[in-house]
């Protein structure tokens, strides 16, 4: 029988006996994390603004920040649920692949019934399921590196996530806009990619059966799913705050479009278009930085230089960002925040899961790091607007970037790759069980 037979094992077959070759390993996850960001990012920037408009008028503004705005917090809320739930999973499937294949076509359900709907409180409702069974699969797929992938390949596994992370936003705006059949057929094309790429994910990754009962949850342990202890597990309270901070300077981009209209007086005809070329600059950047990033990080066995570069590269753009009245220097500052942004993406992975107390738990642990991830997309347009009483552009802009430097300078508490088991003065230790 080949290796990479899709048939599994003996229920009872030790736990780590089963690993998806990286060959096939790489694609699946590649394409799992590509299908959520068509899914979640498509409708963010294009389709659901196109939606709440014919079906809301003049109030398309203010429902499309109730819906957005819903979903973010129900992303928030659900996270580590949706972790908690993948490692408890017991089944001939493994724990992740059957959360993979659930989450990704119930997505795609919500996401092709979504034309149907003719109110905002549907479109609210039906997008805060999205936001549900899209982090099932979410939260099963980054869970799954930290279950097959060998410490020294982290990096580069994480930095190819990564690009799937870039590409799948600027793809799913492509495929909307070529899709025929209007809004009906823009969200039936996005959520027939978004299938697509998780079942092929679900039929390339292999993973060990499990049948070893866990306690019944309970109150204390659902209490629990949303908290890890930093004073137990130090490298993780550090790990968590340095996501948080430097991800509150990449949620500066929620402002770009009024900045550069009220910065540079651009109308709204010429704003589409400058704001393309400002995405594609990005996601170039975003592109070779990742792929850089990752390998090189698993090459010199670094994980703390990259983060830290990351850090100060977002606050040194923003900085640029809050003071010029020049728009070269702006399409500068925005191809820094992209190579910040993808060296962030391709490295904080890896560290994220070397700090984890328990791989048992990984997929809650994960899940809780992304709740840093997603803090920022509620609390920086919350703050923006009392940034922007206080000192304009010019204010936001440095806070967010001063979260930035923070963030690079939270890191210098962790340990590097090789040193977890030292004890210094300047080292949180990272602990287990």
């Amino acid at each position: 029988m080949p290796t990479d037979s899709l048939a599994p094992p003996p229920v009872d077959a030790p736990r780590d006996d089963v690993k998806t070759p990286l060959r096939r390993f790489v694609p699946a996850v590649m394409l799992s994390q590509f299908g959520v960001f068509v899914a979640l990012a498509t409708p963010v920037q294009l389709l659901l603004a196109l939606h709440l408009d014919a079906i809301a008028g003049e109030g398309a503004t203010t429902a499309f920040g109730i819906v957005v705005g819903a979903g973010a917090l129900i992303a928030i809320v659900f996270s580590p649920i949706a972790g908690r739930i993948s490692d408890r999973t017991r089944t001939r499937l493994g724990r992740r692949r059957p959360w993979i294949l659930t989450g990704t076509l119930l997505t795609a359900l919500a996401l092709a019934i979504m034309p149907a709907t003719t109110e905002v409180w549907q479109v609210v409702l039906l997008w805060c399921g999205v936001a549900v069974v899209a982090n099932l699969q979410g939260a099963a797929h980054s869970a799954v590196i930290a279950d097959q992938v060998d410490e020294g390949r982290t990096g580069g596994v994480s930095g190819l996530v990564g690009l799937a992370t870039a590409l799948g936003p600027l793809l799913g705006v492509a495929l909307a806009h070529a899709a025929p059949g209007g809004r009906a057929g823009q969200w039936g094309a996005i959520a027939l990619v978004a299938v697509l790429a998780g079942v092929l994910a679900f039929l390339l990754l292999r993973e060990t059966p499990t049948s070893a009962p866990k306690p019944p949850l309970n109150l204390r342990t659902m209490a629990l799913t949303f908290w890890l202890d930093p004073r137990k597990h130090p490298a993780f309270g550090w790990a968590w705050l340095v996501r948080l901070l430097i991800g509150c300077a990449y949620a500066s981009v929620a402002f770009s479009a009024f900045y550069l209209m009220e910065r540079f007086d651009i109308s709204k005809e010429e704003l589409t278009g400058v704001t393309l070329r400002l995405v594609v600059l990005s996601i170039a950047c975003v592109i070779v930085s990742t792929l850089a990033a990752g390998y090189l990080s698993d090459l010199v066995r670094r994980q703390k230089p990259f983060v830290v570069f990351a850090g100060v590269t977002a606050a040194v753009s923003l900085a640029m960002m809050a003071w010029t009245s020049d728009m070269a220097v702006v399409y500068l500052a925005v191809a820094g925040m992209g190579l910040s942004t993808g060296t962030f993406l391709s490295v904080d992975f890896a560290l994220s899961v070397r700090v984890l107390p328990n791989k048992d738990d990984a997929a809650k642990d994960l899940a809780i790091f992304n709740v840093a991830s997603r803090l920022p997309e509620s609390l920086v347009p919350f703050m923006g607007p009392a940034l922007l009483a206080l000192g304009g552009y010019t204010a936001l802009f440095l806070f967010l970037g001063a979260a930035g430097l923070l963030g690079a300078l939270a890191c210098f508490r962790l340990p590097e790759v090789g040193r977890e088991h030292e004890t210094s003065l300047w080292s949180a230790p990272i602990t287990r069980g």
